[in-house]
């Protein structure tokens, strides 16, 4: 599965021939400024979040794209009053069968508001089972005993988790969490972009070592294979 770091938690994979872009925070993020908007493509935008760091793109890169938006009501229909119409509202605890394969919602523990302070629904994490391979993306989350049921859900390949500490899991909580979802392969999201989030790669990809764990931290604008 090919896995593109857009830089904080925008990300995108793609799966059976389908585009799957992730929170879409660019234009506002001043380490992706090498990261040209307008040559990315999405079949689908799944959103766990209303926080602006996750949602700043979304409506341009919606529309330009005419990807179909996924998140949790709340979202889908403010969505909506921007002008959106692909639209697939889900909630913590839903499974869909999309044609890329089946998405699962999940708890995240964080808060969630739009940029004037109203309700941004349930903060959500979401697990991907394809045929392509199977991974989470936890959202921005504290660490929860809720990951403990990640694995029955899916047996993961990777997992997409936040590392940055302060406003989500650090790298102490992350290896505890990826012990829990029984996942040893793990991409690292939301550190670096502000003051608060600021860590040292290189000693979080020792600690992930030493806990037999393997840590990546793609450069921003990059694309792997996981």
């Amino acid at each position: 599965m090919k896995y593109t770091n857009y830089g904080h938690s925008c990300f995108a994979v793609e799966i059976k021939g389908k585009k799957i872009l992730f929170d879409p925070f660019i234009t506002p993020n001043e380490l992706a400024k090498g990261v040209d908007i307008n040559a990315i493509t999405a079949d689908y935008i799944f959103v766990s979040h209303a926080h602006d760091d996750h949602t700043a793109d979304l409506v341009d890169l919606a529309k330009r794209t005419n990807a179909t938006v996924v998140s949790n009501y709340e979202i889908v229909v403010w969505a909506g009053k921007q002008g959106l119409e692909k639209l697939h509202p889900m909630n913590t605890g839903g499974k869909w069968k999309f044609d890329f394969g089946t998405v699962k919602c999940v708890v995240a523990q964080h808060s969630s508001s739009f940029q004037d302070g109203s309700y941004g629904g349930n903060p959500m994490g979401f697990v991907f089972v394809t045929e392509e391979g199977n991974f989470y993306y936890s959202g921005d989350t504290a660490l929860t005993f809720d990951m403990e049921l990640v694995p029955a859900i899916a047996t993961l390949d990777f997992a997409v988790l936040p590392i940055g500490d302060n406003f989500t899991m650090g790298i102490e909580d992350a290896i505890a969490a990826a012990e829990l979802i029984e996942c040893e392969k793990i991409i690292g999201v939301h550190y670096d972009t502000f003051g608060y989030v600021k860590i040292d790669k290189q000693e979080a990809m020792r600690q992930f070592d030493e806990a037999g764990l393997e840590l990546m931290l793609p450069e921003i604008g990059s694309t792997i294979e996981v």
